[in-house]
């Protein structure tokens, strides 16, 4: 669909199952760095987490963030200025070079209500939200809370997928899908969260973790989502943390 191309310098990598071979975002790898950040959003050693590219007529959006986007630099221009920076929630600030990118590219930066004081310690907030809403025909906000209160999905529509993205509130753990309960979180919130991301239309889900040398994205549909979400469920009502 002309204005939703995507493109990637990364390298050869998983491919959306697609004829035209097209991935649905462009990736940016970063390891999730050295102890205390990885211990404190509950990821495994070899654990990466990735910033995507999202390339639209309307303006080309970056979400969330990893440390090696902002030397990316010259390949991300080559797409087209980025016009807004979406997180997550505020790990990805403190954890995934959230200033330098900020310093790099100028783009503002959003992120839900609930999330401004701790992001607003590393990079500025341009903006924030606090309900789901519309961006354009083709990007969805949806506050997603209970991995940190204002965490938040968003469910772009690139014209071959209906992309999802869901920070590491829902990740891929050696192909598995996660969830990330911290101590700090809510979790009779994460489990209504939950249950609003199983009623979702997607068919491709792109956390910003997911093992290393693993596919860092899961082509689904309804009936493989509602499957997973409801095996997550089941674990985090019972008291465990993934």
């Amino acid at each position: 669909m002309p204005g939703r191309r995507t493109r990637s310098s990364a390298g050869p990598g998983p491919r959306a199952g697609s004829s035209s071979g097209r991935r649905p975002v462009c990736p940016w790898r970063s390891a999730t760095g050295s102890g205390s950040p990885r211990a404190a959003i509950n990821l495994r050693p070899s654990t990466h987490v990735r910033a995507f590219v999202l390339q639209r007529r309307p303006g080309n959006l970056l979400v969330y963030s990893a440390e090696t986007v902002a030397d990316d630099a010259r390949a991300i221009e080559e797409f087209g200025s980025l016009s807004r920076h979406y997180l997550n929630h505020w790990h990805e600030a403190a954890f995934g070079g959230g200033g330098r990118i900020a310093e790099t590219f100028g783009a503002p930066l959003f992120c839900h209500e609930d999330e401004r004081g701790p992001v607003s310690e590393t990079v500025h907030v341009a903006e924030t939200f606090s309900s789901r809403h519309l961006e354009g025909d083709d990007f969805e906000v949806i506050p997603i809370p209970g991995h940190t209160r204002g965490a938040t999905a968003y469910l772009w529509d690139s014209g071959e997928h209906r992309c999802l993205f869901t920070g590491d509130s829902l990740y891929l753990r050696e192909g598995e899908w996660v969830a990330a309960v911290l101590e700090s979180s809510d979790r009779a919130a994460y489990i209504g969260s939950l249950e609003l991301i199983k009623e979702l239309e997607f068919d491709m889900l792109v956390p910003w973790a997911a093992t290393a040398g693993q596919p860092f994205h899961a082509i689904t549909d309804k009936a493989n989502t509602r499957r997973r979400i409801d095996a997550i469920l089941e674990r985090v009502r019972r008291g465990d943390d993934h």
